[in-house]
C-alpha cells in the first residue's frame, strides 16, 4: 500500500469512527426524530460514514469483479443520498429565511431617532 493509499484509508476510517460516535451520541442524547433537522443530521452522518466505510472496504479487500461492482453500487447510492440531503438543506435554509423575511415585514419599524 502506498503512502497516499494509507493516508486515504486512515482518514476514511477516522470518518467512519467520527460518524459512528456522532450517530450514537445524538441518538442517545437528542430527540432527533422530532425535527427535520434531526433527521437530516442523522442521515447525513450515516451517509458520510458509509462513504468512509466504502473506501476502507474497497482498499483493504482489494476487491475485483462482482464484489467491487456491488460496493460501487452502494457508493453510488450513498452519493445520491448526499445529493438529496444537500437539496433538503437548501430548502430548509430558504424556508427559514422566507419566514424571517415575512416576520420582519410584519413587525413595526423602530422609531426614527430624534432630529438634532
Amino acid at each position: 500500500m502506498t503512502c497516499a493509499e494509507l493516508a486515504n484509508v486512515s482518514v476514511s476510517a477516522l470518518i467512519v469512527l467520527c460518524a459512528a460516535v456522532f450517530v450514537v451520541t445524538y441518538h442517545r442524547k437528542a430527540a432527533w426524530r422530532a425535527s427535520p433537522v434531526g433527521w437530516y443530521l442523522m442521515t447525513f452522518a450515516g451517509a458520510i460514514g458509509g462513504l468512509g466505510l466504502y473506501t476502507v472496504a474497497i482498499t483493504i479487500t482489494g476487491t475485483d469483479g462482482a464484489a467491487a461492482s456491488a460496493l460501487r453500487l452502494v457508493r453510488t447510492a450513498l452519493l445520491l443520498v448526499v445529493a438529496v440531503l444537500l437539496i433538503q438543506a437548501t430548502r430548509m435554509v430558504l424556508r427559514v429565511q422566507r419566514r424571517k423575511e415575512e416576520s420582519d415585514a410584519d413587525s413595526p419599524s423602530p422609531p426614527a431617532p430624534p432630529a438634532a
